[in-house]
């Protein structure tokens, strides 16, 4: 798509087609039967919203290859475009990224500490809720809709018995986490706090050209 399809893209979207995007980003690439299913829209509609986002340059379908010969509708398989990370959650932008330039050249030592700080402050409140909880399973799902509130566009999944995968399709910080490390350090120092009953290694990473974060979460023996 070219610069002048991407500025045309429109700031907003209405609730419907907002919906399919953000379901679309949580799967990664996904049908329209999929979509329709998630969400509980007919198919019909769910293709509806799909070709008007298309049209938008907001995302892009490739054909599945055909099971068999026989004839039918071709299968569509739809995925996110670049020009839509725009439209998802965004915590901060180029003014914080402004601020936080101006306290490093300042003082290198006090921005890890506001970093240090946030961090704290997110694993109190996190604590709170999860403490709530019962077995390390139940905490990996609260804490992925903690995420997920937070604007990472978080999900969990089990892997397998003791294991389990958060991921985070959304970096709701991404203009900081580009310039300033201590983001994303912060954000695996936050879910090993808050689940010491596991140990917790980041697979994916989104600043290391992956599409998501993921950390893979094992219950300690």
């Amino acid at each position: 798509m070219s610069s002048t399809d991407q500025a045309s893209a429109p700031a907003t979207l209405p609730a419907g087609r907002r919906a399919v995007l953000y379901a679309l980003r949580r799967r990664g690439d996904a049908t329209a039967e999929q979509l329709a299913g998630q969400l509980g829209m007919s198919v019909s509609g769910a293709r509806q919203h799909l070709g008007a986002l298309a049209r938008d340059g907001l995302v892009e379908a490739t054909e599945m290859p055909a099971e068999s010969p026989r004839r039918g509708r071709r299968t569509l398989r739809y995925g996110v475009t670049p020009a839509a990370d725009a439209l998802f959650p965004k915590a901060y932008g180029e003014l914080t990224n402004e601020l936080l330039g101006y306290l490093a050249d300042t003082d290198a030592g006090m921005l890890n500490d506001l970093f240090s700080k946030r961090r704290q402050h997110r694993i109190v409140n996190a604590q709170a809720r999860l403490a709530k909880k019962k077995g390390l399973g139940a905490k990996v799902e609260e804490l992925a809709r903690i995420l997920d509130e937070d604007g990472y566009l978080a999900t969990a999944e089990k892997l397998s018995p003791g294991v389990w995968c958060i991921s985070e399709h959304n970096c709701a910080i991404w203009a900081v986490a580009q310039r300033y490390g201590q983001a994303c350090t912060s954000e695996i120092e936050f879910i090993r706090a808050v689940l010491p009953e596991a140990s917790v290694e980041r697979i994916l990473h989104m600043v290391a050209g992956a599409a998501r974060c993921a950390y893979e979460i094992r219950a300690r023996a």
